[in-house]
């Protein structure tokens, strides 16, 4: 079963097309990454989903139901949507307290919540004073309060040092057991892929990819580093394995990386004794989901406003 399907769902904002298209249907259960550079239409969507925004036009469903009718729906939806707003003065516990009365949930929530985001013995103490990953976590508790199916979180590492990444990192691995759906939109992926199952990619408001993290994986380059003996002779390794058809690479490390998988180490070992050379070390490498992730949708920033740029003169022309 989904747990999100969209058909065709687009949204212009003046000349701006923010997605265009877009069709996709997620599964029920488990982390689902959202990633995609900055002004890839990331946020235009949860907004969508969310009921904040209509689309242009285009049709979508949470948990099968249209979202044209979002309060068919939005009781059994948590949502963390940029910073989390909380009385600073007031203390956690608090301030779920308040969330809590207002939307008519018993206490007993604020008590489970804490205990979920792991803020229980810090719950008596001013917002004030947390730290921006406790204030993640805070943000992540009111929204289930309500105890949802369904989790959709808007970049909550942005911002957080590395420790505080790998506790949202934990938590939302916490959460995924538990049997709930998390989707977790980010621009790094490198920030959530430990954690997710399902992997949806989009760039300038176009589908790039979605489907499992593991089939994503199998497009990963592989490669095998390998260092001669003495340092001296990696030019004639070099030159060996270039004579030889290999493709080969320097690492920063003065290493050679070579287009290569782990069952072709004996071939590259072959090479090197036919020209006399030994080999003090071979290891197989494959390629991370993030070098993946930036040849799908470019290197940064810069790379995201020049090509918007180039298709905005095309689509001129």
């Amino acid at each position: 079963m989904s747990v999100i399907k969209t058909a065709g769902l687009t949204r212009h904002f003046g000349e701006v097309t923010a997605l265009e298209g877009l069709t996709l249907e997620l599964p029920r259960a488990g982390v689902i990454g959202l990633v995609g550079p900055n002004g890839s239409g990331k946020s235009t969507l949860i907004r969508m989903l969310l009921g904040l925004i209509a689309p242009t036009s285009g049709t979508a469903e949470v948990l099968d139901e249209p979202i044209s009718a979002p309060g068919r729906y939005l009781d059994r939806v948590g949502a963390l949507v940029e910073n989390p707003a909380f009385v600073p003065g007031l203390s956690a516990r608090t301030n779920l307290m308040s969330l809590a009365r207002l939307r008519g949930l018993p206490a007993s929530r604020v008590e489970e919540v804490l205990q979920v985001v792991d803020l229980i013995g810090r719950d008596a103490e001013p917002v004030k004073r947390f730290s921006l990953g406790m204030k993640q976590r805070l943000g992540i508790a009111a929204a289930l309060l309500p105890d949802p199916e369904l989790l959709i979180l808007d970049e909550p590492t942005n911002g957080l040092d590395p420790s505080g990444i790998v506790e949202i990192r934990g938590l939302l691995a916490d959460l995924a057991r538990a049997g709930r759906t998390v989707i977790v939109s980010s621009h790094l992926l490198a920030e959530i892929e430990t954690v997710c199952d399902f992997l949806v990619v989009i760039r300038f408001g176009h589908l790039i990819y979605c489907g499992p993290v593991t089939d994503l994986l199998t497009r990963a380059r592989q490669r095998i580093e390998i260092a001669a003996e003495h340092a001296r002779d990696t030019a004639a390794l070099l030159a060996l394995l270039a004579a030889d058809g290999w493709q080969v690479e320097h690492t920063p490390e003065g290493r050679l990386s070579v287009a290569a998988d782990e069952h072709q180490g004996a071939d590259l070992n072959r090479c090197a004794a036919r020209g006399g050379i030994t080999l003090k070390s071979m290891t197989p490498v494959r390629g991370s989901l993030e070098e993946i992730f930036l040849e799908m949708t470019g290197t940064g920033d810069q790379d995201l406003t020049g090509a918007r740029a180039a298709a905005a003169e095309r689509k001129v022309s």
